[in-house]
């Protein structure tokens, strides 16, 4: 008797679980956590540029004032 709740429950489970993995290769699914997925590398590359072009500007500054050449805008 305790075998047969055993493999009955174990054989839930595995169902569940099976069903559970089978809804994840939905394309809707599939499709929703790809956008997501691209949406947030998306963003961490704006914010790496954002970052770099910030820093990058900071440094031409000090360099401009380190060497007395002025401003960038003058240059133009």
């Amino acid at each position: 008797m305790i075998r047969r709740l055993f493999y009955l429950s174990l054989g839930a489970f595995l169902t569940f679980w099976v069903m559970r993995r089978l809804q994840a290769l939905h394309p809707d699914h599939l499709a929703r956590r790809t956008a997501l997925g691209a949406a947030g590398v998306l963003r961490q590359v704006r914010d790496f540029t954002h970052d770099a072009l910030g820093e990058a500007a900071e440094r031409e500054t000090e360099l401009r004032a380190r060497f007395g050449l002025g401003n960038a805008e003058d240059d133009n």
